[in-house]
């Protein structure tokens, strides 16, 4: 009798040390830094960046290991063909099987000129505001943006003019056009704003996000619009998903802005980041909104902002890529006088 309740008492311990594994890993216990703490370690670091050629290749290798992002960033003819399945990165159990209706939607190959030379990531911070880094973001050959963001004049130099890929999350769509049931003129009129770019939708990421997307893709090809729609490979996002997730950052789903920087990571030469500063004050010290345009803010039931952000400032200060945090402008004119 003492045997036995010896041997469920060494089960029950081993069973309660498998749980308290598991649980570390899904909320690591780990200190992320204070507001305060981190404006004084992005100080220290200074505006000294050395692009560190070694940690680019080596960032676009393990990426291109993992994710592929070349041939896999969107759904295209090649990669996904009549009858295949693409299940949903952000839902269990839900699928979409191509076919004769949805083929159509799909570009031919990735339709990029490859590889993309000079990147700008233009996340949607409050630490852009008063920033000046509209013209040097304009000055990249390539302009990704995150979630159809407002470019009107009074926020161009600030955040810039130029877009030639803007990722589209559903739940805007929903928001801002009442999911294109009814009228869908203020939505194309909307879109005038990005030029003649690459629209990036996640149309297979949630299934209550497939019929808004299919609905924005007729809405731009009725209308003769010279963007180009491109759906997000669920496969990719997921591959990058739990790649970010194997390097510490445990949300239950990345942000956009992550998702677009590990895309240029992928494709670009070089990459700088902008607009991405998750903490409530900027390195003056003074209050920060979350977004440059409003201060409403994410949902900590899906996203690590702050883990996100130390992983991107890890690759900055090894010269994989450069983030952009403080006013572009000054920083422009102390380089100046360095040189």
């Amino acid at each position: 009798m003492m045997f036995l309740r010896c041997h469920r008492s060494k089960y029950i311990w081993a069973t309660l040390g498998v749980l308290a594994l598991l649980w570390l890993y899904i909320f690591p216990v780990y200190r992320i830094p204070t507001d305060k703490e981190m404006v004084d370690e992005v100080l220290r670091q200074g505006q000294t960046w050395t692009r560190n050629q070694t940690g680019v290749d080596l960032y676009r290798k393990l990426l291109t290991e993992c994710c592929d992002p070349k041939r896999m960033f969107a759904v295209t003819k090649e990669n996904s063909p009549l009858g295949k399945v693409l299940w949903y990165d952000g839902e269990i159990y839900h699928y979409h099987t191509v076919t004769n209706e949805t083929y159509p939607f799909f570009v031919q190959d990735t339709p990029l000129q490859l590889p993309l030379k000079k990147c700008s990531v233009v996340g949607n911070g409050g630490v852009l505001k008063h920033s000046g880094c509209g013209k040097e973001i304009d000055q990249a050959d390539f302009i990704m943006r995150c979630n159809l963001p407002p470019l009107s004049k009074e926020y161009t130099t600030d955040v810039g003019t130029k877009t030639h890929l803007v990722s589209a999350n559903p739940s805007i769509i929903e928001k801002n056009f009442q999911n294109l049931l009814w009228s869908r003129k203020p939505f194309v009129e909307s879109m005038k704003v990005y030029g003649s770019s690459y629209i990036y939708l996640p149309a297979f990421s949630m299934k209550p996000g497939t019929a808004p997307s299919l609905r924005a893709y007729h809405a731009l090809a009725d209308s003769a619009s010279n963007q180009t729609v491109l759906f997000a490979n669920p496969d990719f996002l997921k591959n990058v998903g739990r790649f970010w997730k194997n390097h510490g950052v445990h949300g239950k789903r990345l942000s956009t802005g992550l998702f677009l920087v590990s895309l240029a990571l992928g494709l670009c030469e070089e990459v700088t980041a902008y607009g991405f500063w998750p903490f409530s004050v900027g390195l003056d010290e003074r209050p920060v909104s979350h977004h440059y345009y409003d201060n409403i803010l994410p949902s900590s039931r899906f996203h690590a902002m702050p883990e996100e952000f130390l992983q991107l400032w890890h690759l900055h200060k090894s010269g994989t890529l450069r983030m952009r945090v403080g006013d572009c402008a000054r920083e422009g004119q102390e380089s100046k006088r360095e040189k």
